[in-house]
């Protein structure tokens, strides 16, 4: 499981795919305002209450329309009843959010909410995901991976090594050039065409680009 980012640490992108697979109860991330956030403990520890509802309902996927993407809120209105401007939950009111109106069991003291507290976070959630073919020269073995844009070359390897353990052991090349490994794929020209190919109507899981994987035979030695 994810840990929370923590200070100077260069954040880990997910694809939606990944979000979407965190859609239970007891694994439960959400996506808003660009970031991942693993609302499992929260999910703990109000467990049985009905303002768990909401957030439910929305395992797995991007609420952030719930939010106010300048003030990073949520939403909020003038209610038609009492003409007093209140948190905007037409799914329902939701952990955190303060009633409407007086409440007895209201506790004001929740501390910071859940969808501004860091330790939530386990990551951003990518701007462009896209697939790769990563292919083994040694044992043409080939895997399609979706990736994130933003992320380096090496972090795709983190991603293959599910796939093959000993991914360090190869040199990584496009179109005969070697990949630099602290580079993204666009930085190592290779060019996500996907919009152009939207455009034409062609199929893009017919033009993925591939990446060749070529064992470094080390032994030198006699």
């Amino acid at each position: 499981m994810p840990v929370p980012l923590a200070s100077g640490m260069r954040p880990r992108f997910f694809t939606p795919a990944e979000v979407a697979a965190h859609n239970t109860a007891d694994d439960l991330w959400v996506s808003f305002l660009g970031k991942v956030c693993d609302l499992s403990p929260l999910m703990t520890r109000y467990r049985g209450d009905i303002l768990l509802l909401p957030i439910m309902e929305f395992a797995g996927k991007d609420i952030g329309s719930w939010f106010d993407p300048e003030t990073k809120d949520i939403l909020k209105h003038v209610d038609p009843l009492t003409n007093c401007v209140r948190y905007y939950t037409p799914r329902g009111r939701f952990v955190h959010v303060p009633p409407g109106g007086p409440c007895s069991d209201w506790d004001s003291d929740t501390g910071q909410p859940w969808w501004r507290d860091p330790g939530y976070e386990v990551g951003l959630l990518t701007a462009k995901a896209r697939w790769i073919r990563v292919v083994n020269t040694l044992t043409s073995q080939e895997q399609q991976l979706e990736v994130c844009s933003e992320e380096t070359l090496a972090e795709i390897l983190q991603r293959y090594l599910r796939y093959n353990g000993h991914a360090h052991s190869y040199t990584w090349k496009h179109n005969g050039a070697i990949l630099d490994m602290s580079r993204t794929l666009v930085q190592n020209n290779v060019p996500d065409n996907d919009r152009e190919l939207e455009q034409l109507r062609l199929d893009r899981d017919l033009y993925v680009p591939s990446i060749l994987l070529h064992f470094n035979d080390d032994l030198t030695e006699a």
